[in-house]
């Protein structure tokens, strides 16, 4: 029986994925990546590895979580060193949790690696903190799209207008628009500086200044952060241009 390990690779940029992961790729006898995964990542991998794509096109295209969860137990009673790449942190809303508990709940041994999460490398690139001493102290991570099959949202915008300094949000492009108009009914201004990066250090990336009146249609995939912070950023970013 071998070992199954939930590595985070980052947001995009292979350099960006800790030692620890780049190791277990490296030693890795299976792979199995998300679509968003840099494939200079999966070049690290030694010959004869197997490398099986297991992300989900737009449309939903691609294997069922179970099916996934199946995979991994299947090449962890064959292979010593069985590899799950996620793109970001595998915890940040990844599956991450969800894999590992299924595996651990059936005798395979699992360990997470943790990797560095799009919601706050993507706005770093811009010099965008998602804190900052004497503008904001608190930053809330949050989704825009939810499992409809819940039932219930779990996410308040208008309770989170007033309960956080800065809010990142991801798949959010979608709803932007209303999700901009339930922050301005909880209490933000329509000025509330608004920075969308879309495909954040892939090829096709964006970067948009706005507010949050201006906040409507929004490329997707786009990790899109609201509060005073996205101006202290861009205004230090611009300065170095």
């Amino acid at each position: 029986m071998g070992s199954v390990y939930i590595v985070g690779a980052g947001p995009g940029d292979p350099e960006l994925i800790t030692v620890k992961g780049l190791r277990l790729i490296e030693r890795a006898d299976v792979i199995l990546h998300d679509r968003l995964v840099s494939r200079e990542l999966l070049k690290a991998a030694k010959p004869g590895a197997l490398i099986i794509d297991v992300g989900k096109s737009p449309g939903g295209v691609g294997p069922s979580q179970e099916e996934i969860n199946k995979m991994l137990l299947s090449y962890a009673t064959s292979y010593d060193i069985v590899v799950r790449l996620h793109g970001g942190d595998p915890l940040v809303f990844g599956r991450g949790f969800e894999e590992c508990k299924y595996l651990v709940e059936r005798g395979i041994p699992c360990e997470i690696v943790p990797g560095v999460t799009s919601g706050l490398a993507a706005p770093a690139k811009y010099y965008i903190p998602p804190v900052l001493r004497g503008v904001a102290s608190s930053v809330a991570l949050v989704t825009g799209r939810e499992d409809p099959s819940k039932g219930t949202r779990q996410v308040n915008f208008k309770k989170l207008a007033s309960a956080v300094d800065t809010i990142i949000i991801y798949m959010g492009a979608s709803v932007a628009g209303d999700v901009a108009r339930e922050l301005i009914a909880g209490g933000l201004s329509p000025n509330t500086p608004v920075a969308v990066i879309k495909s954040a250090f892939f090829p096709d990336e964006e970067f948009i200044v706005t507010t949050l009146g201006g906040l409507s249609a929004v490329p997707n995939p786009s990790i899109i952060v609201v509060g005073e912070v996205v101006k202290r950023g861009v205004d230090l970013w611009k300065r170095r241009l």
